[in-house]
């Protein structure tokens, strides 16, 4: 009997649990955006990470292609965006795309690296809550001097 009062804490507890357990899971979508300085369509080591540059998350209903959820994010100093996304979008397409540079003369956007899928959501045996977007870039006006010579290095273009 002196043991009853045991019964209520344990009850709270547990509801309190199984709150935290049913709460919407949160992920955080993170990517970097660059200036391709040659032009390559992919980052090279003259590649610059784009500090204040604009992106946006749209997740669209597979079957429907109507838009379910939209976030804007921008990038630190280090080119790298952090977009905070509540709840599983398994059922959606998720993707980031760029929207804005702040750099004059890299604000082309890239055909072939403008956009990056992601997968959003708990069920897919990943632990972490982090996704990581492929990086995104924009396209420099004129490429850099030095670009002919490192594009020669990874042998592009070159028949052997």
């Amino acid at each position: 009997m002196a043991k009853l009062w045991l019964l209520p804490v344990v009850a709270a507890l547990c509801l309190a649990l199984a709150g935290v357990a049913l709460a919407a899971p949160k992920f955080v979508i993170q990517g970097r955006v660059y200036c391709d300085t040659c032009r390559a369509g992919f980052e090279t080591v003259v590649s610059q990470y784009i500090p204040g540059a604009k992106v946006k998350l749209q997740c669209r209903h597979y079957e429907t292609d109507s838009i379910e959820h939209t976030a804007v994010g921008v990038t630190d100093g280090t080119g790298t965006y952090n977009i905070e996304v509540e709840d599983n979008h398994e059922e959606e397409i998720c993707e980031v795309s760029l929207v804005q540079s702040p750099v004059p003369g890299c604000s082309e956007v890239s055909g072939t690296r403008n956009r990056a899928r992601v997968l959003v959501t708990g069920r897919n045996g990943l632990a972490s809550d982090v996704r990581y977007a492929n990086s995104l870039g924009f396209l420099k006006d004129e490429p850099l001097k030095e670009c002919g010579l490192l594009l020669q290095q990874y042998a592009l273009g070159v028949d052997d």
